[in-house]
């Protein structure tokens, strides 16, 4: 499984809330049914509390799911865990938009604290 130890993180530029997004467009992980692999986008917005996340190490800790077998709600929910347990954020939403298998598309939501209502709407 994904280290969250591999993510790194640098002092909010402010204490004034401000909403951060990043959407990783290339994010693979394996399919535990099949061995087949899965493609998405990630997602991740949050309101820091005192650091945001470093891309660079964001980067490769998605990276690290690449040869995980894993659903796609596992994946999202894992994230978002590791994520909240690390940077203590306000709040933060990941998404996962999966590309269509079998002629199914799926998107998971996953929440950390009270989410504004105006990005509670679909991206």
């Amino acid at each position: 499984m994904p280290d969250p130890s591999l993510l790194e993180f640098f002092p909010s530029p402010t204490e004034r809330p401000f909403v951060v997004e990043h959407v990783a467009e290339e994010f693979t992980s394996v399919c535990p049914k099949t061995g087949h692999p899965d493609f998405g986008v990630v997602t991740l917005r949050y309101v820091p509390n005192r650091r945001c996340v470093e891309l660079k190490s964001l980067k490769l800790y998605y990276q690290a799911f690449r040869n995980e077998g894993i659903f796609y709600e596992a994946v999202t929910n894992r994230i978002r865990d590791d994520l909240a347990e690390a940077m203590d954020p306000l709040w933060l939403q990941v998404i996962t938009d999966w590309r269509s298998r079998g002629g199914i598309r799926s998107r998971i939501v996953a929440t950390h604290g009270s989410v504004p209502p105006e990005w509670l709407r679909p991206a």
